[in-house]
């Protein structure tokens, strides 16, 4: 049995292995081409007390998220690849990779629909018209092209892994949620789908910004109904944060178990079901980020 518990443990998938990030530090478990499963480990700092108000901390934690998922995924690359290929990722380069990336969603995600939907009020008056038919759509388009994506980036055999790995996350997580030992065969029947998935947070994101950009004026310019989408990103993500820690914790809810569903539906298309070898990297992934917490405790 555990002799430590901690709560709100989080984590992603990355190149051949798996992070887990805790309140005092996070590990990234990485299994190279030979075989061994190479470990990183750093503890964080403790932040002011202002970054942990409602709706500040949802920003922080996506800022924060954002800047460990780079350091993870670049030691995953130099792990996964170094020995099999005898070829290795460097810092600039994982940067410029993830730097290209957001600038793809914000085009993908935000400028793309956005357009559309203008084209479309041309045709259908109601669009162009209504401020909250006009968002509706723009939202509905978002959520389609995010659904395209998914499915897109899924037929990649590399991608498919990192969905295993995904999953193995989450089979984790939940064994230890439920005071499990953590073991292979205590684990690989836990369910590959979580409600505090990312997943399922840009989902609730996309949701919540058709209300959030329903308060722009309608007869503003598309550059500045294109610029305020950008500038109202950190308060849609600390409202859409707040959103998934209640859904958490209230998930035996009737109503709120029925206003998850699409999330946990959405990870299908994010996760698969692993192998032993993949959920035994997310166990030393998970165990590792234990110790930091309980030697910081």
């Amino acid at each position: 049995m555990q002799k430590f518990h901690m709560k709100n443990i989080g984590g992603q998938a990355v190149i051949e292995g798996v992070m887990m990030k805790g309140l005092k530090g996070w590990t990234v478990a990485v299994r190279g081409p030979n075989g061994e499963i190479f470990i990183k480990r750093e503890q964080l700092s403790k932040l002011p007390k202002i970054f942990k108000l409602p709706i500040i901390r949802g920003f922080i934690a996506l800022f924060q998220a954002l800047f460990i998922g780079i350091k993870a995924l670049e030691f995953s690359a130099s792990k996964a690849y170094e020995e099999g290929e005898g070829k290795t990722l460097n810092p600039l380069s994982i940067v410029l990779t993830i730097g290209v990336s957001i600038l793809l969603g914000v085009v993908l995600f935000i400028l793309l629909p956005l357009y559309v939907t203008k084209l479309l009020g041309i045709i259908f008056i109601p669009v162009a018209r209504s401020s909250l038919v006009f968002n509706v759509v723009d939202g509905i388009i978002r959520i389609i092209f995010f659904l395209l994506y998914i499915v897109s980036i899924g037929i990649w055999k590399e991608m498919r892994r990192i969905f295993e790995y995904h999953g193995a996350e989450h089979k984790v997580i939940h064994a230890y949620e439920e005071g499990k030992d953590l073991t292979v065969n205590n684990i690989k029947n836990n369910s590959p789908l979580h409600p505090r998935c990312g997943t399922s947070f840009l989902l609730i994101v996309m949701v919540i910004s058709i209300f959030t950009f329903s308060f722009i004026p309608q007869e503003w310019s598309f550059f500045y109904k294109f610029l305020s989408r950008i500038i109202l990103i950190p308060l849609i993500a600390g409202i859409s944060y707040e959103f998934l820690k209640i859904s958490f914790r209230m998930k035996n809810n009737m109503i709120i178990h029925m206003m998850i569903q699409p999330g946990l539906l959405l990870q299908k298309l994010t996760t698969r079901e692993p192998d032993n070898e993949q959920i035994e990297v997310a166990i030393r992934a998970l165990e590792e980020v234990l110790k930091i917490e309980e030697i910081n405790a």
